[in-house]
């Protein structure tokens, strides 16, 4: 076995330039993906059915789609309709519509999760609809929903992989260019994976922080 990582650790900055690629489409498919899953989960809750009917087909078309068919539609389906966006932007928003359509139904349930009770009696007391939910119901469904919350965030970081067949020089394309120079797959796919464990790592050190942080409030 002849294995020397000397070559790779020479071109680490280039792998940490990936990193950072890697971490921005995430933020923002998080951002954006968290914006989508309120939005669905109020809809998916609402006695609107037509708002109802439209958030469950959007989770249920979503959820039942590979990601990768998804950020495929977006970057080399549309054009061929006359809309045409720049890879970052079709992987920030791929990856943004799948993570929403998750969150939608982890949000939902956590809301559901509050027992009816609780809203019952904060209107009993003369709170609308509204602010029973921001002040009761929604404090109680965040506690519920972080762990979740929290998996589905770890699995849009390591998703983000994906971004990279529609283009995107993030972690693991960065990687694949780096092979393709020293020939040196298995130390540059190793380094690869600590490096998605370090990133994975932090962010749960981070939310199990604020997860015990909301416990004692």
């Amino acid at each position: 076995m002849n294995l020397d990582y000397s070559i790779i650790l020479n071109k680490l900055p280039f792998l940490i330039e990936g990193c950072l690629v890697t971490l921005e489409i995430s933020f923002y498919a998080l951002l954006l993906g968290m914006v989508f899953g309120i939005g669905g989960a109020l809809c998916r809750i609402s006695t609107n059915r037509f708002l109802s009917g439209m958030a469950f087909l959007y989770v249920w078309i979503v959820r039942g789609t590979p990601v990768m068919v998804q950020l495929f539609i977006l970057y080399f389906g549309l054009p061929q309709l006359g809309i045409k966006m720049s890879s970052m932007t079709a992987g920030v928003l791929g990856l943004a519509v799948n993570t929403g359509a998750y969150i939608t139904e982890i949000i939902r349930g956590g809301i559901q999760a509050v027992d009816k009770g609780q809203l019952e009696a904060a209107m009993s007391l003369g709170m609308n609809h509204r602010q029973a939910m921001i002040r009761i119901i929604g404090p109680q469904a965040i506690k519920i929903c972080i762990p979740p919350l929290v998996n589905q965030f770890i699995m849009t970081l390591k998703n983000s992989s994906i971004a990279s067949l529609v283009t995107i020089t993030e972690l693991f394309r960065t990687g694949e260019q780096l092979i393709y120079t020293t020939f040196r797959s298995f130390e540059v796919y190793t380094v690869i994976a600590v490096l998605y464990l370090i990133m994975n790592s932090v962010f749960m050190v981070i939310a199990d922080k604020l997860e015990k942080r909301m416990e004692r409030q």
